[in-house]
C-alpha cells in the first residue's frame, strides 16, 4: 500500500508538470524527426566548373554525379570558386590538366577527387584518347593535409561557447529571481532595462574571458587552422557568447527551477547544433533548410569558418556580425518585457 501511494504521488506529480511531460514525450520525437530530415536529405552533388575540357570527358563527368558549369576562362572559374558558387573546377593550364578545389571541407574534397579519379579510370579502360592523365591538384583554401577537425573546429568553438554560456547564464539569472534578489532590485529606482544591461555586462565580463580562452586554446593549444585575424575570431566568439547570454537570461523568465532551465536544452541547443554547420546544409531536406536562418549559432559558425579556414576579413563576415548583434539586442529587449511579469514598475 505504501509503495502504491508513492507511485500514485509520482504519477500525479508528472501529470501536473506539463513541461516535464512534454520533455519526456515530445522532445525525443522532435529530435528524432530532425535527425531523420537532416540525414535523409538529398545526396551531395558537387558543383564543378570546367574550362576547355574535351566534350566527351565533360559528358562523362555529368553522368558521374557532378553538376557541371562551363566557364569561358580560368579567371571566371577562379572568381566563382572564391565566391563559393562552385566546389571545384577542372581546366587545362599550360597544356597540363588542373583540378582546383575550394578546399575548406575535406569531405567534399575527397568526394570530388574520387569522382574525378573514377571517371578518368573508366575512360582509360574504355581506351579513349586525350583523357587528362594525372592532373595536378590545387586548393584555394586549406590543402591536402587539412583534417576534419580543422574544418569542424570553428563550429565546435561556436557550439561550446553558445551552450555553456546559455546554460550558466540562464541558471544564474534564475537563482537571482528565486532568491528574491531580482525582486529587491525591481523595488529600487532602477529601470528594467538598466537591470538587464547590468546583468548582461556583469556576466559578459566572464563570457569574454571564456571566449578568449576557448579561441586561444583551440588555435594555439590544439593547433586548429588559423588563416585570418585572431581579433575577428575573438569578436565573433564574444558576440556569440553575448547572444547566448541574452537568450539564456530571457528564457530563464519562463522557468521555475534549474531543472526546468535544463529542459530547454533539447528544444534550444540541439536544433542549433544541427544547423550550425556540422552537417552539410545543402544536402538537407529543402523543407528544413530555411530553419537555419533562425539559428544564431549558424551565423557565428559561418563567420568563424570564413576567418579561420578561408582567411577572409571583415567585408565577408560583417553581415553575420551585425545579425548576431541584432539578435543580442532583440533578446535583451524581450528580457526587459519579461521582467514585467515579476513586478510592475
Amino acid at each position: 500500500m505504501r509503495v502504491r501511494a508513492l507511485v500514485i504521488r509520482i504519477v500525479r506529480q508528472f501529470v501536473r508538470d506539463k513541461r516535464t511531460m512534454a520533455l519526456l514525450i515530445a522532445a525525443p520525437l522532435l529530435v528524432l524527426t530532425m535527425m531523420y530530415l537532416v540525414f535523409s536529405g538529398d545526396k551531395y552533388e558537387p558543383k564543378v566548373g570546367v574550362v576547355a575540357i574535351p566534350a566527351p570527358f565533360q559528358a562523362k563527368l555529368e553522368t558521374s554525379g557532378m553538376e557541371i558549369v562551363a566557364f569561358g576562362s580560368i579567371e571566371e572559374a577562379e572568381n566563382a570558386l572564391a565566391e563559393r558558387k562552385i566546389d571545384a573546377y577542372a581546366a587545362i593550364r599550360d597544356g597540363k590538366p588542373l583540378i582546383k578545389l575550394e578546399g575548406s571541407d575535406p569531405g567534399k574534397n575527397k568526394s570530388i577527387l574520387l569522382l574525378f579519379g573514377q571517371t578518368m579510370q573508366d575512360e582509360t579502360q574504355a581506351g579513349s584518347a586525350g583523357i587528362l592523365p594525372e592532373p595536378s591538384v590545387g586548393y584555394l583554401h586549406g590543402g591536402s593535409e587539412m583534417t576534419a577537425f580543422d574544418s569542424l573546429g570553428p563550429v565546435f568553438i561556436g557550439v561550446f561557447a553558445f551552450f555553456f554560456v546559455f546554460l550558466i547564464a540562464g541558471v544564474s539569472f534564475l537563482k537571482e529571481r528565486t532568491s528574491g534578489t531580482l525582486e529587491r532590485l525591481l523595488a529600487t529606482p532602477l529601470r528594467r532595462w538598466e537591470i538587464v544591461v547590468g546583468y548582461i555586462l556583469g556576466f559578459g565580463l566572464f563570457t569574454g574571458i571564456q571566449a578568449v580562452l576557448i579561441a586561444a586554446y583551440s588555435i594555439h593549444g590544439l593547433g586548429l587552422m588559423m588563416e585570418g585575424s585572431i581579433w575577428l575570431v575573438l569578436l565573433v566568439t564574444l558576440l556569440l557568447s553575448v547572444t547566448a547570454l541574452s537568450f539564456g537570461t530571457f528564457l530563464s523568465a519562463f522557468a521555475k527551477s534549474e531543472f526546468q532551465m535544463i529542459q530547454f536544452i533539447p528544444l534550444v541547443i540541439v536544433p542549433q547544433v544541427f544547423f550550425s554547420g556540422l552537417f552539410d546544409l545543402e544536402s538537407m531536406s529543402p523543407a528544413l533548410r530555411w530553419i537555419s536562418h533562425l539559428m544564431p549559432l549558424k551565423y557565428g559558425a559561418d563567420a568563424l569558418r570564413s576567418v579561420m579556414i578561408r582567411g577572409e576579413g571583415w567585408s565577408v563576415i560583417d553581415d553575420d556580425v551585425f545579425l548576431l548583434l541584432a539578435l543580442s539586442l532583440a533578446f535583451m529587449a524581450a528580457n526587459v518585457l519579461a521582467l514585467r511579469k515579476h513586478r510592475k514598475i
